[in-house]
């Protein structure tokens, strides 16, 4: 199969060669995933020279216009050979794939939106009028994870609503007795949680909120926000050889939100996640001594990979950053660099999706992806400064970062 393509405006021309049956499908689903994953989200693809289309082929092509759809996009069949069409027509697909839709009017938003670039990449910020102040408030005591003193007394069970994100230890269960094995990182956004739970299966869990069903943890410790998002930053990097930093990505919603402290959800295409996770619940051994962080028990109790993780996956991540010192989250954020803010950050794996342009609405855009796509696996986020490997952190392609200026922390 020749595949070649050539960029005309915002729309890439795909002409294709040869035959689309079910093996050649799996080679241009590829290329074509591939060209979603580069940016292009108006596709017109050229089938004129296309002498075979099976089942396969057309699954492929509805499922590219959906996708495309979904997010904003376009994904039209142009050209198609007489057999390419006669296939289509007895499938009732024409209208659907050979009619290029009308362009249907964008939303008037009258939030200011303001673009800029930089060495990093390109950015575009809207204004979001939210009319509340973000509250951040803090959960338990994390000093307790030394040495592993938490007990039921330090467990508190916390619902998350949609207007409510937040991060740290907690587990899924009916009080600490029940959650007691199962201690491990989680976070919370938009009505959906997820954590990895410590007790062996290293398999993933979430609950998304559906009705009057909402999301609730066993909370050790950790971070919780409500609402007041002030800005929505868009960011892409000028390839997807040269990716953003999580640090460079903070530093710049810093910036953006003009204030000292933030609190910030992101979903964002991953170039590869550097973390940690615990594998052993902090609740479930009192007074272990010298756990989980003291050399040799550290690696029985963490789990950290000196590669970065998940990458081409889709990150929802999950954090507070502060710009300076803030006595208020001492014990909660550390260092994300030297010389560099300091933040808390959680993040969540997906199967890769592309994200639709322009505004986005939290809520429904996390409930589509819990539904959905594969959660991969959940990670508390770190910098890895060891000398010997080289400073190594998370890095993103392109995203979006929801920001609120956390000026109220209780």
């Amino acid at each position: 199969m020749e595949i070649v393509t050539q960029q005309n405006g915002d729309l890439l021309d795909v002409k294709v060669k040869g035959r689309l049956d079910n093996y050649w499908t799996e080679h241009l689903r590829r290329n074509l995933d591939e060209m979603v994953r580069g940016g292009a989200h108006g596709i017109r693809l050229n089938l004129s020279e296309i002498s075979f289309l099976s089942s396969a082929g057309v699954g492929l092509l509805v499922q590219c216009h959906t996708q495309l759809k979904s997010i904003g996009g376009s994904f039209l069949v142009t050209n198609p050979s007489e057999r390419v069409k006669h296939v289509l027509e007895l499938c009732k697909l024409s209208p659907i794939l050979l009619t290029e839709a009308k362009p249907v009017a964008p939303p008037v938003h009258k939030a200011e939106v303001w673009r800029f670039s930089s060495p990093l990449g390109s950015f575009e910020v809207t204004e979001c009028s939210s009319g509340k102040t973000m509250v951040c408030h803090r959960i338990g005591d994390p000093s307790l994870l030394t040495d592993c003193r938490f007990s039921e007394h330090d467990c508190r069970i916390l619902a998350f609503p949609p207007t409510v994100f937040g991060f740290g230890l907690g587990a899924f269960g009916e009080g600490f007795e029940d959650a007691q094995g199962r201690f491990g990182e989680f976070l919370a956004v938009g009505g959906a949680a997820a954590y990895l739970p410590t007790d062996g299966t290293n398999v993933p869990d979430f609950m998304v909120a559906i009705g009057e069903l909402v999301p609730e943890l066993n909370v050790l410790y950790g971070l919780s926000c409500e609402a007041g998002f002030t800005h929505l930053m868009r960011f892409e990097t000028s390839s997807a050889e040269s990716p953003i930093s999580l640090v460079d990505v903070v530093r710049t919603a810093l910036k953006t939100a003009g204030a000292p402290t933030i609190g910030l959800v992101m979903l964002a295409e991953s170039a590869g996640l550097v973390g940690a996770a615990l594998r052993r619940s902090p609740a479930s051994t009192a007074m272990s001594k010298g756990a989980p962080f003291q050399y040799p028990e550290v690696r029985s109790w963490l789990s950290f990979s000196a590669e970065r993780l998940y990458s081409r996956s889709l990150a929802l991540v999950s954090g507070v950053a502060a710009g300076s010192d803030c006595p208020s989250l001492n014990g909660f954020v550390r260092p994300l660099s030297n010389g560099g803010p300091s933040g808390h950050f959680h993040a969540a794996a997906f199967s890769y999706r592309p994200l639709k342009k322009g505004m986005l609405d939290l809520t429904t855009t996390v409930k589509t992806l819990f539904e959905t796509e594969t959660l991969q696996g959940v990670l508390h986020l770190l910098t890895d400064d060891r000398a010997v490997a080289g400073a190594h952190q998370s890095e993103f392609v392109r995203g979006a970062c929801w920001i609120g200026a956390t000026t109220d922390i209780r």
